[in-house]
């Protein structure tokens, strides 16, 4: 092995270690993930929809979550409402271009958003203006704010109703994230069976 081949080796090793405080920081929040997951369940069972944002990489995730939802996770069952914020490029591209980026995410919450709604935030930095607006919006609507964030307080942490910082380096928070929406969901649908049986 080659010199480069050890250093991009350290690097890579070096990378995949930090994974590990993020997946201690989600162990240390697992009892708000499973909360998160049983809610969601009730709100969407009762006909509320979750709303998702994110910007880069965290767009990407809040689309991962809302295809898990409107699909499926683990097993069969029926479809819930959810909507990423940043997929219609249609109106992202006027409302950004009429109103500007900042209010992105904030115009959409206020129209698709109803009272009971939830809206799940993705943030590594919670820095995010677009974000930021978007929770004044969804308080103005009724609909509750949850985030997941990289390492806190920041500010999106300290203006959303509940949240999960993620106590590790941008990337490997991001990462972390994923396993999160996961969780959430692998709570959700224990959830939504749970309810069903109930029903039979």
């Amino acid at each position: 092995m080659d010199q480069v081949q050890v250093d991009s080796r350290r690097l890579v090793l070096d990378h995949l270690r930090a994974v590990t405080p993020a997946v201690e920081s989600l162990v240390q929040n697992a009892g708000t993930l499973a909360g998160w997951g049983v809610e969601m369940a009730g709100r969407l069972l009762a006909g509320q929809r979750l709303l998702a944002a994110g910007n880069g990489g965290s767009a990407a995730e809040a689309q991962h979550l809302t295809a898990e939802l409107v699909g499926r996770f683990d097993g069969e069952r029926e479809p819930f409402s959810a909507i990423s914020l940043h997929a219609e490029s249609s109106a992202v591209t006027a409302i950004a271009n009429d109103y500007g980026f900042d209010r992105m995410f904030a115009r959409q919450v206020s129209a698709h958003g109803r009272p009971g709604d939830i809206l799940m935030l993705l943030s590594t930095s919670g820095k995010s203006p677009n974000l930021l607006h978007a929770v004044e919006a969804a308080r103005s609507a009724g609909i509750t704010t949850w985030a997941l964030t990289g390492v806190g307080p920041n500010p999106l942490t300290e203006c959303v109703d509940d949240y999960v910082a993620i106590d590790a380096a941008s990337a490997n928070a991001q990462e972390g994230h994923l396993i999160a929406l996961h969780a959430i969901c692998r709570a959700f649908d224990a959830e939504v069976r749970r309810y069903r049986e109930a029903q039979r």
